[in-house]
């Protein structure tokens, strides 16, 4: 039988419009705010709940909302007080829009928004445990919806410090599906909505970990997609009981649907497995996995919303101050005149290392041996070894001019496959032979730079300071069979760093991980994508965090 509702408190400049739900030891308000105007909810405690405990759970909720607040996918928290009847209250943002749990059960959600969502509250509760908190009860009731049509995850009355050991009970729900599981051992308590539950918090002493809050984003998102609850069997007995049973057993009812890829199903057993090792290790590598499985049909991926709130204010050079701005060099090159179809420009290694002439071998008509080769223009060509030669200008003229009168009297060079090249390098005044056209595009050699090469794009990267890994989500905006990515790490000397690495397989994206990051404040990398043997032209560099 549900309780009557209690009376909502005065509150000084605010307005009770309605009540908007009851819960086990609070009710749930609308007001106006008069200034600023707006709507708010405010969560009233019940004055026959006042215990001590409840009145701790109470402050610790408010403080872990205002933690976390700045998010966009989770609930904020304007203001907490007594009301002058004694009763505590919160002031929270008031969402508009239906939960979750109502929205699931008018229609499943389609795949597109169903991965958007996921992803977008995954966001949420990978800062909450960034900040240290398990939030110990996702599930669809949850999540509301704020006026932008964004899932906002509320409810953090049961939510604690990761460091926190505590048994668990719970009050019974609507349908036997929110049932009560108690435990002895310990005056600290945890929440459990059965059918979003891993098996580990059936346990005598249960210990949750991040990995059960995994489980229960992974069974929400289950929930949204079947429009029922992972483990309930239609037409058979889902009490608790028998969902506690399906759940330590692992026995996930199959969908009904047959538009779901099997890359998405795959993602939610893994992250809904018995045995927490199996499992994706945070909420950030499961919205990954969901990313994947956007672009594998197709979509944009959705960002991951995670900040770094632990990382110091980084430490600013002595010039620029505040409004410091900071920009990458860019390489320029002179404008290569008018020559024969078979010379192109010479492009920078994206090493930054000694510039080299690439020149690519096009595939042209069979042609005749022409009488005269326009010459080179050498001063548009960086020559290899050019910073060490301590030659004149007009030495170096009388060199060229010798040296094309010599071609010009010579035979000129003509390549049976149909292919041209002629090309003159100086090396200390004597020519050098010019590549033949097997050598002339290694799929290996970084100062190959291909122009028309796409730069990679960062989908997500994740380091906080003293962990020994750094990882980087990278995409190709234009794939094209074949294409491949290459990295390096930039933010330290390349003998620490080591060479550029080529990640093997054609791939549209690819997962980064550097590792030996240790101590390191930040973490960069310079990503290409190699395309029949060229580089990305403009390669991607980004840092983390």
């Amino acid at each position: 039988m549900r309780r009557a509702p209690s009376t909502p408190p005065v509150i000084p400049g605010f307005e009770v419009v309605r009540l908007l739900g009851s819960g086990g030891f609070a009710d749930v308000f609308l007001y106006e705010q008069q200034l600023p105007r707006r709507q708010v909810a405010v969560k009233v405690l019940l004055t026959e709940e006042l215990t001590e405990a409840n009145r701790a759970a109470f402050v610790a909720e408010a403080n872990l909302m205002a933690q976390l607040s700045a998010h966009p996918y989770i609930v904020s928290i304007y203001h907490a007080d007594v009301a002058p009847d004694g009763r505590p209250y919160l002031i929270m943002e008031y969402c508009s829009g239906p939960n979750l749990g109502e929205q699931y059960k008018q229609r499943p959600f389609s795949v597109v928004d169903a991965l958007r969502v996921a992803i977008r509250v995954s966001s949420a509760v990978a800062t909450a445990h960034q900040a240290g908190i398990l939030h110990r009860d996702i599930k669809p009731a949850n999540v509301l919806t704020n006026s932008f049509g964004w899932p906002a995850l509320t409810d953090f009355g049961i939510a604690s410090q990761l460091e926190e050991l505590p048994v668990h009970t719970t009050t019974l729900g609507r349908g036997g599906l929110e049932a009560t599981a108690t435990g002895t051992g310990s005056n600290q308590s945890i929440g459990m909505s059965i059918p979003w539950s891993p098996s580990e918090m059936f346990e005598d002493d249960p210990r949750p970990d991040v990995r059960s809050d995994v489980f229960s984003l992974a069974a929400t998102v289950h929930t949204l997609l079947a429009g029922r609850t992972p483990y309930e069997v239609r037409g058979r007995s889902n009490g608790t009981l028998d969902l506690v049973g399906r759940i330590e057993r692992g026995q996930i009812t199959p969908f009904e649907r047959t538009d779901l890829p099997r890359s998405l199903t795959a993602v939610l057993q893994k992250a809904m497995s018995v045995d927490r090792a199996q499992r994706f290790d945070t909420a950030v590598d499961f919205a990954r996995a969901l990313q994947r499985v956007e672009l594998e049909l197709g979509y944009a991926p959705t960002a991951i919303d995670v900040p770094n709130l632990f990382v110091p204010e980084p430490e600013r050079g002595p010039v620029g101050g505040e409004d410091e701005t900071r920009v990458r060099s860019v390489a320029t090159i002179d404008a290569q005149p008018v020559a024969p179809p078979v010379q192109e420009p010479p492009i920078l290694s994206p090493q930054g290392e000694q510039p080299t002439v690439v020149r690519s071998v096009k595939q042209v008509a069979p042609q005749q041996p022409a009488p005269q080769q326009a010459p080179v223009d050498e001063s548009t060509v960086i020559r290899p070894g050019a910073a060490t030669r301590q030659q004149s200008a007009p030495e170096a003229s009388r060199s060229k001019r010798g040296l094309v009168a010599t071609l010009i009297a010579g035979a000129a060079v003509v390549l049976i496959g149909g292919a041209v090249t002629v090309g003159v390098l100086l090396n200390g005044g004597a020519p050098e032979p010019e590549p033949s056209s097997a050598a002339a595009v290694d799929p290996d050699d970084q100062s190959a730079v291909g122009p028309l090469t796409p730069t990679p794009e960062l989908a997500a990267a994740s380091y906080a300071p003293g962990a020994s890994t750094a990882t980087f989500e990278v995409l190709n905006p234009e794939f094209e069979e074949a294409d491949r990515f290459r990295w390096q790490r930039v933010d330290v000397p390349e003998t620490i760093a080591g060479g550029a690495r080529l990640i093997e397989g054609s791939s549209e994206s690819a997962t980064i991980t550097v590792e030996g990051v240790e101590g390191a404040a930040t973490v960069c990398v310079k990503v290409w994508v190699i395309r029949d043997g060229a580089a990305s032209a403009n390669p991607l560099e980004v840092c983390a965090p």
